[in-house]
């Protein structure tokens, strides 16, 4: 990593790496006892936004550098090579390429190193930056730690029907694993089918009553289409919002056709999105405040 790289290293993740943990925090600003003594109130903040923190006690403060060469006692260099060493294998940021993720015959290429309930700041500020409903997204979906090639990772997950796991963050759009659809079954009598669980949580943030209401079938891919059919077979009503782009509309018509000459009632409810894309776009767009 460049300087300029490592100078963006989140201060949050420095200090979650080196065992400090949050005590509150008050809209981009993150709270903790100070790790230079011993305190009961915290006194440590940390904007998030800017990167930087202020030590209330001490009356100093500064960026990831500043901050390791109080806590090392070392100078700018030695910092410099701390943060390279300890955090160019724990990035935020994300391989591109999904070749990576491909197995190798008989062999994984990534690992999944812990799963945890959704608390971390970063990941819920990406959730929050697409206006997605907190409270929901807590129900749904999981932080995920990871590892590739030797380099570790951190995303939201949200695990399919195979126990594997669809990973997003502000970066990285992948999949760990056996890519496959996530069933949520309540044996209502109607199901709502999506293609992404951003669409699924943004329609449960639009219209929270639908949530107890209906069965959800998340693709995850519309290649999951054909896979699909014994799912589908158990309902009476079958509702399609898939996206509107040109691949979406295709598998829209085609389920309709194929559904209804099976005598099953389906309908295309894309028009609760009219405009947009997705749910998601359309979420962004006419929403101004996060639920």
């Amino acid at each position: 990593m460049d300087i300029r790289t490592i100078k963006n290293t989140p201060i949050s993740t420095v200090m979650n790496r080196l065992g400090f943990c949050i005590i509150r925090t008050n809209d981009s600003n993150l709270w903790y006892k100070s790790p230079f003594r011993n305190e009961q109130t915290a006194s440590f903040k940390v904007d998030s936004k800017k990167n930087l923190y202020y030590d209330f006690g001490e009356g100093k403060g500064g960026n990831v550098f500043d901050l390791i060469m109080r806590m090392k006692d070392c100078n700018f260099k030695e910092a410099l090579h701390f943060l390279r060493s300890e955090f160019d294998s724990f990035s935020f940021h994300q391989p591109q390429n999904n070749i990576e993720l491909k197995k190798k015959e008989n062999q994984k290429s990534y690992e999944i190193d812990q799963t945890k309930p959704l608390a971390n700041f970063i990941l819920i500020e990406y959730l929050k930056s697409r206006k997605l409903n907190i409270e929901i997204c807590k129900k749904y979906l999981d932080e995920v730690y990871y590892t590739i090639n030797q380099k570790k990772y951190f995303g939201v997950g949200f695990k399919n029907d195979k126990n594997q796991y669809e990973i997003r963050n502000k970066y990285a759009k992948l999949c760990l694993g056996e890519k496959w659809f996530t069933w949520i079954n309540k044996s209502n009598k109607s199901i709502i089918i999506l293609e992404s669980w951003s669409d699924f949580i943004s329609l449960l943030s639009l219209y929270p009553k639908c949530e107890k209401s209906k069965d959800f079938l998340v693709l995850n891919s519309l290649s999951m289409l054909s896979k699909v059919d014994k799912v589908l077979n158990v309902y009476a009503e079958l509702l399609f919002a898939l996206d509107n782009d040109v691949a979406g509309s295709n598998a829209t018509e085609n389920c309709l056709k194929k559904w209804n000459f099976a005598g099953v009632r389906c309908k295309d409810i894309r028009y609760l999105f009219h405009g947009s894309k997705d749910i998601n776009d359309f979420l962004i767009l006419n929403i101004k405040t996060n639920g």
